[in-house]
């Protein structure tokens, strides 16, 4: 029961259902600190890397996710479970 509504959730944000996007690794630590809250200049100091490059994870991430924002792309980690690491 509980899965049928993870997908209902899952499309209502507009998430792929099938099977979840390939994320590289550096991506996945991007996704983790969104969904953690942080902010793309706290992403870059935690992860040792500009904030311009957060800025292109984050588009990548969005982009695969389908999602239009970084809200959606950390209920979307949620959803699939990848919010711990």
């Amino acid at each position: 029961m509980q899965a049928a509504t993870q997908a209902q959730q899952m499309e209502r944000i507009g998430v792929e259902t099938s099977a979840p996007p390939r994320l590289t690794p550096t991506q996945m630590q991007v996704l983790r600190c969104v969904h953690s809250g942080l902010l793309n200049k706290q992403i870059a100091y935690e992860l040792g890397m500009a904030e311009a490059t957060v800025k292109v994870h984050m588009t990548a991430v969005m982009r695969k996710l389908n999602v239009r924002n970084r809200t959606q792309a950390a209920i979307a980690a949620g959803q699939f479970g990848w919010s711990h690491g």
